[in-house]
């Protein structure tokens, strides 16, 4: 056994973790290590907040030591899904098109990009809302989480995607971007919610307004209607403002555990090698109960 930080990480383990702001109450820790222990396999997962280590600036110092201290990869979240790319020697082909990446991993001195977030959101809209029509969706948000959600949408089929978001020009370029990807007439920028809104199947928040540190409503509650499915990525709480709301107005409606569990397991992959048991992680973030803190 060695120390780490005044914890003891078993020789030979797998060491990730995850780089962040604010992510002292972060379910990460459990889920990997849970399951890991469950696989008979030694991992040890550990958080690196960076609200603690001089902010964002201090992601490559923090990258490189990570890197020759042995850590198999890190998890990515706020505020450097974006930023990160610049500090990467190589990036998956969905990472590159998204924009974003959420999971890094090291390997033969190169430090490699992956996005695991639109796998978590495409296979939670297929187990979470089966049968619901993507005909047309509404997306509020276009940020590192929102580009990955346009494209989970659109790659499992939607034939129209509205996004917007109060940074307009951030919306326009994602647009750009993906429309050379998935082709003309796919993917709109939308200029207020109502009217996109007005002939969608589904809406998606892929804002953080829903969080317990930006509560409230993204949008006002008069838009929604029963025929309307409402997805929300925000998973703390899982209960949100929005998705309450959308369940009183007769919305079908998807939170956003199951995404944060699904791209957990696919970053687990990229570490280990090994396939977790998707349903046993399901059953352990149920467990800790609806105001589970952020798993990513």
């Amino acid at each position: 056994m060695s120390e780490n930080n005044g914890r003891k990480v078993a020789m030979g383990a797998v060491r990730v973790g995850l780089i962040g702001s604010g992510i002292q109450a972060s379910r990460s820790p459990a889920m990997h290590m849970d399951e890991a222990a469950a696989l008979g396999l030694p991992l040890h997962y550990e958080l690196f907040d960076l609200d603690r280590m001089g902010g964002a600036e201090a992601l490559e110092g923090l990258l490189s030591r990570l890197e020759s201290e042995g850590f198999a990869g890190v998890n990515i979240t706020h505020p450097c899904k974006q930023s990160v790319l610049s500090h990467l020697d190589e990036l998956s082909s969905e990472a590159r098109l998204i924009g974003a990446v959420n999971t890094v991993v090291f390997t033969a001195g190169k430090r490699g990009g992956h996005n695991t977030d639109w796998v978590g959101f495409a296979e939670s809209v297929r187990r979470g809302l089966p049968g619901a029509s993507v005909t047309q969706v509404t997306q509020l948000g276009a940020g590192g989480a929102g580009c990955a959600t346009v494209y989970a949408l659109l790659s499992s089929g939607a034939g129209q995607v509205h996004i917007y978001d109060l940074a307009a020009a951030r919306a326009h370029e994602l647009c750009t971007r993906f429309t050379e990807h998935f082709g003309p007439g796919r993917v709109t920028a939308a200029h207020d919610t109502a009217t996109a809104l007005e002939h969608s199947d589904g809406l998606v928040n892929a804002t953080p307004v829903g969080m317990r540190s930006y509560p409230g409503s993204p949008l006002p509650i008069s838009l929604l209607r029963p025929s309307l499915w409402v997805a929300d990525i925000v998973y703390f709480p899982l209960e949100t403002e929005l998705l309450q709301t959308a369940r009183r107005a007769g919305c079908r409606t998807l939170d956003g555990g199951m995404m944060a569990v699904l791209q957990a397991a696919a970053a687990f992959r990229l570490f280990t090698g090994a396939e977790p048991d998707v349903e046993r992680m399901l059953g352990r973030f149920a467990g800790f109960g609806p105001d589970a803190a952020p798993a990513r």
